[in-house]
């Protein structure tokens, strides 16, 4: 039989065993309840460039046919005055009856590159930056419309330099098939796009139509990210939190984005497009050149020629990457992630 004091030893060491097994316990617990983003730094940093870059890659598959439609509604009648077909539909079937079905996801690599930088860039810094300045226990329509224009204005303008290579690709891409034979670039896919152009080009070649890129992506991005969530606001008395609120605040939103952003878009595409003549000389100079020829020679009015075309392309993306977004959020928060 044990002596009393080894008896109290034992007594002891089992008490010491059973608080380290319940300190154990409730950090075990505590860990659980803790999701992944308070557990991990690299992930809290990488969820936001992540969400950005599933919901932008998703919109973008489905809405390529309309951009290809857009792009060359956009360059008809370049340099003069002529009547332009500006029916989306005609235009589609045009493409569709001389180039193939196929032919309406013609720079879909370049597309997805462009996602993978410009959108994941755009719409990493706005989630992490929205997170950043949300007040705590508050909602994203909380910050100050200021904060918010500043939020849109860094990372539209961040997003627009880092995926003006892809996108000046993109754009190559599409309207390769109406040039006369001898001027088609002729590009099988996004790297052989990109090697070429620094090969002929140099760097200045990536950044061919840069400033209308950035112009189009900070009024774009003003347009769609700094509306949101304040429309999600003012709906949600009528509609709740629900997939609707979302789906009818996201379409808003897209058509606000559109409307400030196409005249940026119209000098993009020509500034992106355009070849030098035969004594070397290009078209436009610059953002400023290229608008003051264009109102001259063609009119105000060709700022927003394909007016239609260009909403029923960025309202559905920008309504896709919306839902997406969100319910990705969501689904990562069920899942603790």
């Amino acid at each position: 039989m044990p002596s009393e004091p080894q008896q109290k030893k034992e007594k002891g060491d089992k008490k010491d065993k059973n608080e380290k097994k319940d300190h154990k316990d409730n950090k075990d617990k505590k860990n659980k309840k803790r999701n992944l983003q308070e557990r991990s730094q690299v992930w809290k940093a990488i969820r936001p460039f992540l969400l950005g870059a599933m919901a932008g890659c998703t919109a973008t598959t489905c809405i390529q046919p309309i951009d290809m439609v857009k792009v060359r509604i956009q360059l008809q009648g370049e340099g003069s005055h002529a009547a332009v077909n500006s029916n989306p539909f005609s235009v589609g079937r045009q493409i569709v009856a001389k180039e193939g079905i196929l032919s309406l996801y013609k720079g879909f690599s370049a597309a997805m590159v462009r996602q993978c930088t410009y959108g994941t860039t755009r719409l990493g810094i706005f989630n992490a930056m929205t997170d950043y300045y949300t007040p705590k226990g508050g909602k994203a329509s909380d910050i100050a419309f200021t904060t918010k224009l500043y939020i849109s204005i860094v990372a539209g303008g961040v997003g627009a330099l880092v995926g003006t290579p892809a996108d000046t690709a993109l754009v190559r891409m599409q309207s390769d098939a109406i040039l006369p034979p001898n001027e088609r670039r002729g590009y099988k896919n996004i790297a052989d796009a990109l090697i070429r152009m620094a090969r002929e080009e140099g760097v200045k070649g990536f950044f061919s139509g840069a400033s209308p890129t950035v112009a189009r992506g900070l009024t774009i991005n003003i347009g769609q990210l700094t509306t949101y969530d304040y429309f999600k606001a003012m709906m949600e008395p009528y509609l709740g939190d629900t997939q609707a609120n979302r789906f009818v605040c996201a379409i808003l939103s897209g058509w606000v984005a559109s409307t400030v952003s196409l005249p940026c878009d119209f000098i993009k595409t020509r500034m992106q497009k355009q070849r030098p003549d035969a004594d070397g000389k290009l078209p436009y100079r610059g953002f400023f050149d290229a608008f003051v020829k264009v109102a001259k020679k063609e009119g105000p009015l060709a700022f927003y020629r394909g007016y239609t075309t260009y909403l029923v392309r960025i309202i559905p993306h920008i309504t896709i990457t919306w839902l997406t977004m969100d319910n990705l959020k969501i689904l990562f928060g069920k899942m603790d992630i």
